[in-house]
C-alpha cells in the first residue's frame, strides 16, 4: 500500500477539487468503506487505517454528510430530547449536560420546548419521528401518556423522570427527593427553625408532589408541626416565588425559614423578601432546590438541594445508548441523589443570634 500523500498536497486538493468521502478516501489511500466505517465508529476498523482517516479529515476540514451517513447506516444516531421549558434556567443547563455527553458518545440531539402545552408537545413528538430519532429523554416532571404511545408504538426507546408507562424499551430516572429535602430540614432544624414553610411547585406534577410529600415526611421526623397556612403552591416561577412570599408575609404568624420546590422560586423569594425589608438570612432563611448555576451569584448566595443536571443528562444518554446499542443491559431505573449545598441564605432564626450578641456586649 502506498503511502498517503503529503500535507502540502492535501492542501493544494482541498482548495482545487470538492472535498467528500471520495477525496478524503484518495488522500487517505483507502477504501471508501474505510472511511465510512471510521465516520460511523465501527470498532472492526483497523487502527491505524482509522487514524490516518481522522487525520485527512481534520486536514480538510471535512463535515460529513449526516442524511447520507443514516441512509447508508441505517442509523440516524439521533437523540431526542423533550424539555418543559427553555426559560427555566435548569432546562438550558440540562440541554448543554446532554448535548456534552451525547457528542462524546457519537451522536447529535434534537430538542423540543413544551411549555406544558399537549399541542407543543405533538410537534415535538412529530419531528422526533420524522427525523428518526434513535431513543428520547423526556424530561419535562409531568408525561402525556396518550400523546407518547406514538413513540412507544414505534418501538423508540423512551426515558422518563420519576414517573413512566410500565412498557419495554422505558426506563426512569429515579430521583431521590427525599434525602436532600431531609437534610434541608435537619439544617434548619439544627439551626432552631420550627416555623418552616414550603413552596411547591405546579402539583398537577409529580416530581411537585414527590417533593413536598419528602417535606413532610421530613418535618415529622424532626418533630416539628408545620402550619396548613404555610404551604404554599407555586408554579416554579420567580413571580410564583414572590406571591407565594406576599401571601406568607401577610399571615399573622410570619415563618422563620421558607424552603422551595426549586431555585427559581427561591430566587423569587429572596427578590420579594428584599422589598419587603427583611433580611436574608437574619430575618428568614430560604432554600432552594436544583443548585442551578446562578444560585451562586444571587444576593446572598442560594442555600440549595442539588439535583445534578449533568447527572441527569448522563444517566438519560446512558439508558438511551443501552437500548440502541444494546450494551449495557438497559435497567428500568436509574437512580439519581440529590444532596443540600449550604451557603449564605440559611442562619438562626430571627432574634435569636442578635439577642445572644447583646447579652454578650453586656
Amino acid at each position: 500500500m502506498k503511502d498517503p500523500a503529503p500535507k502540502n498536497k492535501r492542501r493544494s486538493s482541498r482548495e482545487s477539487t470538492h472535498v467528500d468521502i471520495h477525496t478524503v478516501a484518495r488522500l487517505a489511500n483507502v477504501s471508501i468503506a474505510t472511511v465510512s466505517r471510521t465516520i460511523n465508529h465501527i470498532p472492526t476498523v483497523n487502527p491505524k487505517l482509522a487514524k490516518r482517516v481522522r487525520e485527512v479529515i481534520k486536514e480538510l476540514d471535512y463535515f460529513p454528510n449526516t442524511q447520507a451517513r443514516s441512509l447508508v447506516s441505517g442509523r440516524s444516531r439521533l437523540l431526542g430530547l423533550i424539555v418543559s421549558e427553555i426559560t427555566n434556567p435548569f432546562f438550558p443547563e440540562l440541554i448543554q449536560g446532554f448535548e456534552d455527553v451525547a457528542v462524546e458518545h457519537g451522536y447529535e440531539i434534537l430538542i423540543g420546548s413544551t411549555n406544558y402545552d399537549p399541542e407543543r408537545m405533538k410537534r415535538c413528538i412529530r419531528r422526533m419521528v420524522e427525523r428518526k430519532a434513535e431513543g428520547v429523554a423526556v424530561m419535562t416532571f409531568g408525561i402525556e401518556e396518550p400523546l407518547l404511545e406514538q413513540l412507544a408504538d414505534r418501538h423508540v426507546p423512551l426515558v422518563f423522570v420519576d414517573v413512566g408507562p410500565e412498557q419495554p424499551g422505558i426506563s426512569l430516572l429515579h430521583v431521590d427527593y427525599h434525602h436532600g429535602i431531609r437534610q434541608g430540614v435537619q439544617h434548619l432544624a439544627a439551626l432552631g427553625h420550627r416555623d418552616i414553610a414550603f413552596v411547591t411547585g405546579p402539583l398537577r406534577l409529580h416530581s411537585a408532589q414527590s417533593r413536598l410529600t419528602a417535606f413532610r415526611r421530613s418535618v415529622e421526623e424532626c418533630g416539628i408541626t408545620v402550619d396548613p397556612t404555610h404551604i404554599i403552591e407555586g408554579d416554579h416561577t420567580m413571580e410564583g416565588g414572590m406571591a407565594a412570599t406576599e401571601k406568607l408575609l401577610a399571615n399573622a404568624k410570619l415563618p422563620t425559614a421558607i424552603m422551595c420546590s426549586n431555585d427559581v422560586t427561591a430566587i423569587g423569594v429572596l427578590h420579594e423578601a428584599y422589598r419587603a425589608g427583611l433580611r436574608v438570612p437574619d430575618d428568614l432563611s430560604v432554600i432552594g432546590f436544583d443548585n442551578i448555576h446562578m444560585t451562586q451569584m444571587t444576593i446572598p448566595p442560594l442555600t440549595t438541594i442539588q439535583m445534578s443536571c449533568f447527572e441527569l443528562a448522563k444517566a438519560a444518554v446512558m439508558a438511551l445508548r443501552a437500548y440502541v446499542e444494546e450494551t449495557p443491559a438497559p435497567k428500568r431505573e436509574y437512580p439519581i441523589e440529590t444532596q443540600l449545598v449550604v451557603r449564605e441564605s440559611t442562619g438562626f432564626p430571627r432574634g435569636t443570634m442578635r439577642d445572644l450578641r447583646k447579652k454578650q456586649s453586656r
